[in-house]
């Protein structure tokens, strides 16, 4: 017991000398992953959320309380167990059903691989997102451990023709996945501006876009290069050279968002993306969104309420809550994002967003305007505050 108690110190202290060498030595790992004019979001060095930019807020609990702030002291408690946090399972059972090579026309299948990589299938295309088959999210062999293996085993995925890749985190952008991706299929990489020379060091083209960019796929298909509100850094030091986004992919049969990795900001993001026609799909996270009790949201990370709320104004017909029950980011207990998602979607009165088995491929219905129940906004506000939202773990 006295030797674990050892070497979980000397891991600690090794983390924090790291991040102190982050801190003190910047100018040998900033860079500048990005060259170009300055726009609302670009002041020609650093990209910024032009709603504003509230990452590391301290956190707020249910009646406006302000709870332990996030930063450095947040890491500290949460590498050392100290933060209270509800216990995760160590291991999560996958059964997992191969996808088919190819789905053609307008017929959809989605399977959830973890986190927020899912393969969507359609026209004949085989689409990834933010693609992650590593054990560990994070620099060096560190950072979280998966709590469940991929929902596809990388030797099943079929041919990909597609990739979205929304930003430079470590549990987004994984370089050893895109490498071998790339080695077996050359597939087409989208991701927003700077984001290429971060992917470029693994030796993986791509192609990179400001928010509101297209790329065509073929005829009747793009990529539209979206709006959401993050932030980027793969260093700590490099904050912010590298650009997030989320994404719709125009389809005949109806559009495919990928909300990325977001915060809700001022949620237009949503409705701009439902500007581009009828959503038949959203990605939206769910997890990763408490740090302290209680809380609902972070400055970075949705949560379950707000993720409906952008379900709302996307206009969806069915959306997969997605960036939950692989890598332990957060407070929250395993299970409370999808337990929390279908208390807050009975609240506002809507239906088709829900959560998906990993690695069961799911058939997505054709697109339908999506029908809401009339909640007033005093019931919704009644419902919210109940004890079954409020007091999950």
């Amino acid at each position: 017991m006295r030797l674990l108690r050892f070497l979980a110190a000397a891991v600690l202290w090794i983390v924090v000398a790291l991040c102190l060498a982050i801190t003190i030595v910047p100018r040998f790992l900033d860079a500048r992953y990005y060259r170009g004019a300055p726009s609302a979001h670009f002041d020609g060095k650093r990209f910024a959320n032009p709603d504003g930019d509230d990452t590391f807020a301290p956190a707020t609990k249910p009646g406006g309380k302000p709870g332990p702030a996030t930063g450095v002291g947040m890491i500290v408690r949460f590498l050392t167990g100290s933060d209270g946090r509800p216990a995760w399972p160590s291991h999560v059972a996958v059964h997992r059903i191969a996808p088919p090579p190819r789905v053609a026309g307008d017929a959809m299948l989605a399977t959830w691989v973890g986190h927020a990589t899912m393969l969507v299938q359609t026209q004949g295309l085989n689409i990834l997102t933010d693609p992650v088959w590593s054990e560990r999210a994070g620099p060096l062999g560190l950072g979280p451990k998966r709590v469940a293996e991929p929902g596809i085993a990388f030797e099943q995925l079929p041919k990909i023709d597609l990739v979205l890749i929304s930003h430079d985190h470590y549990d987004h952008m994984d370089l050893a996945t895109l490498k071998r991706l790339w080695d077996r299929d050359h597939p087409r990489v989208i991701t927003s501006l700077g984001n290429d020379s971060v992917v470029g060091q693994a030796g993986v083209p791509a192609i990179a876009r400001d928010w509101g960019g297209r790329v065509r796929v073929k005829p009747g298909v793009e990529v539209i290069v979206t709006r959401n509100h993050h932030w980027g850094s793969r260093w700590i030091a490099d904050r912010n050279r590298a650009l997030w986004s989320s994404f719709v992919v125009r389809l005949p049969g109806g559009n495919l968002f990928f909300a990325g990795d977001t915060g809700a900001g001022d949620l237009r993001w949503a409705d701009e993306a439902a500007a581009y026609g009828p959503v038949r799909l959203a990605l939206i996270p769910i997890g990763a969104f408490r740090f302290s009790a209680g809380q609902m949201a972070s400055g970075s990370h949705i949560g379950p309420i707000d993720a409906v709320e952008a379900y709302r104004r996307l206009g969806a017909s069915t959306g997969i809550g997605v960036h939950w029950g692989t890598f332990r980011l957060s407070y929250e207990a395993y299970d409370t994002p999808p337990r929390l998602l279908a208390a807050v979607e009975r609240c506002r009165g809507l239906s088709g967003f829900g959560t998906v088995a990993l690695g069961q491929p799911v058939r997505i219905a054709p697109y339908a305007p999506p029908v809401a129940k009339a909640v007033t906004p005093a019931a919704e506000a009644a419902c919210l505050a109940s004890p079954a939202v409020r007091d999950l773990p």
